[in-house]
Formats: structure tokens, C-alpha cells, sequence
């Protein structure tokens, strides 16, 4: 009977082990995707601030991997985001273009403030989901205006 026990608390042992390893390798994985994701979303964001001539760059384009600071990109997420739209709105009326509108100024502004009120539990779920969705608007938006950016381009002064 002790022999039982114990080998029932040998086996009861290795499973917690077997468990408790799976959940570690499981948070490694997904911190690994995730870390994989946000390197891409600011290597995108990256591009389309060296895409700008440099008289339109509000700060350098290197400053943008400052989002990889935990906490402190909570805050620089709105620098980046919203400078980039209004570089991007300079450098097209600089062009005489109007047909870009804000540069998605306010959908990365709701997209931003959704992901802060993510944070709130129960509203959070349905301000995630929509942050989740208007950030990939933004990110299709301002990589399609950096594509009408030839590389390189430097305006001729008038």
C-alpha cells in the first residue's frame, strides 16, 4: 500500500513537471511570436520614416525601435504614430496633394487609444479587438502613402 502511494506521488510528480514545462515553452513561444510581430509592425513604421525626404523627417528614423522599451513605448507609441502622420501630411501639400487626406492621423490617434483602454477589464476586449483592427488600417495606410514616396526623392525647391 505505501509502495502504491508513493509511486502514485512519483507519477503525480512528473506529470506537475511535464505540465508546468509545456506552460513554460508554451509563454516562450508566444513571447518569441509576439516579439517577432512588434519588430515587423516598427520595422514597418521604420521604412516609412526613412521613406521621407530628410527636410520632412520629424525625428530619425532609428528613434522608432525605442518601441521595443517596455513602458516607455506606451507613451512614444503617440510620438511616433502621430508625427509620421503629420510628416506625411507636410511632405504631400509640399507636392500640392490633397487626395491623402490626414494620413490616417485619427485612425492611428482611435487605434492608440483603443489599445490604452484595452488595459479596462471587460471593455477592454471589445476596445482591443477594434484597436487590433484600426492599427492594421493605419499600417496599410501609411505603408500605401511611403510606397508613393519614390526612394530617395528629394523635392526641388520652388
Amino acid at each position: 500500500m505505501l509502495n502504491s502511494m508513493l509511486l502514485a506521488a512519483q507519477n503525480n510528480d512528473a506529470v506537475n513537471a511535464a505540465v508546468a514545462a509545456s506552460v513554460v515553452l508554451v509563454a516562450v513561444i508566444v513571447g518569441l511570436v509576439a516579439l517577432a510581430v512588434a519588430i515587423f509592425v516598427i520595422y514597418l513604421l521604420y521604412s516609412c520614416y526613412a521613406r521621407l525626404p530628410q527636410e520632412y523627417q520629424p525625428m530619425a528614423p532609428g528613434l522608432v525601435w525605442l518601441l521595443l522599451i517596455p513602458l516607455f513605448n506606451i507613451v512614444w507609441q503617440f510620438f511616433v504614430v502621430l508625427r509620421l502622420s503629420k510628416a506625411y501630411q507636410t511632405y504631400f501639400a509640399a507636392q500640392n496633394r490633397t487626395d491623402v487626406g490626414d494620413c490616417g492621423y485619427m485612425i492611428g490617434l482611435i487605434a492608440l487609444i483603443c489599445g490604452l483602454l484595452g488595459w479596462i477589464p471587460v471593455l477592454g476586449i471589445l476596445a482591443g479587438i477594434a484597436g487590433l483592427v484600426l492599427w492594421i488600417v493605419y499600417l496599410v495606410k501609411v505603408v500605401g502613402l511611403r510606397n508613393q514616396i519614390a526612394p530617395g526623392t528629394q523635392l526641388q525647391p520652388v
